[in-house]
């Protein structure tokens, strides 16, 4: 399944359902608290957009894929990040076409992950 990344060029990546975390990338989550427990990708890293730019020293040395919702916070995630000398690339459908593609999911409650 072709999931979208940008900025720069639109580069779409097709996201393997059993390992949709691209070799050599971290994924972090973006989005609040509640919609982290309600549901996320496994093995991504959560910093809510509001307290990414006190926590960029926790951005790994990778390529970084940044994810909210739909788009827009990952978007302003992606240009905090360049301003901070780290290129990101932007998982432009976010989470609900995670989830729309069927990826897997996870919650932090152990209760069914869903998208809210």
């Amino acid at each position: 399944m072709a999931i979208p990344l940008h900025p720069g060029p639109l580069v779409t990546t097709d996201l393997n359902a059993d390992n949709p975390i691209p070799e050599g990338f971290t994924l972090i989550d973006v989005r609040g608290e509640d919609e982290w427990d309600a549901g996320h990708a496994p093995g991504a890293l959560h910093i809510p957009l509001d307290e990414l730019a006190d926590r960029i020293d926790e951005v790994p040395d990778t390529d970084i894929m940044v994810v909210c919702r739909l788009g827009r916070r990952s978007a302003q995630a992606a240009e905090i990040l360049a301003e901070n000398g780290i290129d990101a690339w932007d998982l432009s459908d976010g989470m609900a076409a995670w989830q729309n593609n069927g990826l897997p999911l996870v919650s932090s409650d152990g209760d069914i992950p869903t998208i809210a």
